[in-house]
């Protein structure tokens, strides 16, 4: 038996947005949580098969929960644009009502030495990943406060951490900036929220080999398999830290093997 919509799953009613959602660990996080009841907002620039060079569009996962018996909408988000970020809570909250969960996914990410790294790709890199997730919460916090309820989530990577150095780069490290800040802010603002019912939390999934660590040649051939954490085992990871009691689940920076670990979770199928 395949993967089913849990209709009175643990985010049984919620109301949830996950950026970067048109494929890889986005889409992975919008299924599991639509699997658990949640009413789920994909959300990404790629809005159909073909628009973008990788797989993946924000309608197809959308097509997927719905067809599974979940609910499920697609809003177009350019993440780098104030505009689009205001639409993206103003949809949510028409489409489905206050939001409940905010998962910040998305990235955009240039792999180049400091020396020659562009301004402008900076600008954009601080925008997507650090600024767009501070933005996108301080729309969502005061409904959050006001219902004493809610739920926010960042992805990280290890890239967070401070590299080898000795071991050489390959041009990481605006991108290790923009996680490190990231993940201060997250535990900022759970030091912040901790009297109002939120959880916030950050979390780094490993190497998943999904179709932008390809692309980048993150994984090859010649990573060992044992390296490769699946997408399943994150998705799982990210649903455990987005319910329960938020004053016991918050403020964490945790990895997808630890959360299985700590938690003791069994990674559920995700629907097709």
């Amino acid at each position: 038996m395949g993967a089913t919509i849990n209709k009175k799953g643990v985010l049984a009613g919620k109301v949830a947005i996950v950026t970067g959602a048109s494929r890889g660990i986005g889409e992975a996080i919008a299924l599991r949580y639509a699997q658990e009841g949640a009413k789920v907002v994909v959300s990404a620039r790629t809005v159909e098969e073909g628009d973008h060079v990788l797989e993946g569009s924000i309608n197809s996962v959308v097509k997927k929960i719905r067809a599974a018996g979940g609910e499920a909408h697609a809003v177009r988000c350019d993440l780098a644009l104030k505009e689009h970020r205001e639409n993206l809570i103003k949809e949510t909250e028409s489409t489905f009502g206050p939001v409940d969960v905010l998962c910040n996914n998305a990235a955009v990410t240039y792999f180049v030495p400091v020396e020659s790294f562009q301004e402008k790709h900076y600008r954009l890199m601080m925008e997507v990943q650090v600024y767009a997730p501070f933005h996108l919460a301080q729309m969502v916090l005061p409904g959050m406060r006001q219902r004493k309820s809610g739920w926010i989530l960042n992805i990280s990577s290890h890239a967070a951490l401070h590299p080898n150095k000795a071991a050489g780069g390959r041009g990481g490290t605006v991108y290790g900036m923009c996680k490190a800040a990231l993940e201060r802010f997250t535990t900022g603002l759970a030091s912040e929220v901790y009297q109002d019912g939120i959880g916030v939390n950050v979390i780094s999934p490993g190497l998943v080999a999904t179709p932008g660590v390809l692309h980048h040649k993150l994984v090859t051939d010649d990573t060992p398999k044992e390296r490769i954490t699946p997408v399943e085992h994150m998705a799982e990871a990210c649903l455990r830290l987005c319910w329960g009691d938020p004053k016991e689940i918050t403020g964490k920076i945790t990895y997808a093997a630890d959360m299985l670990k700590d938690y003791n979770l069994t990674p559920a199928e995700l629907i097709a």
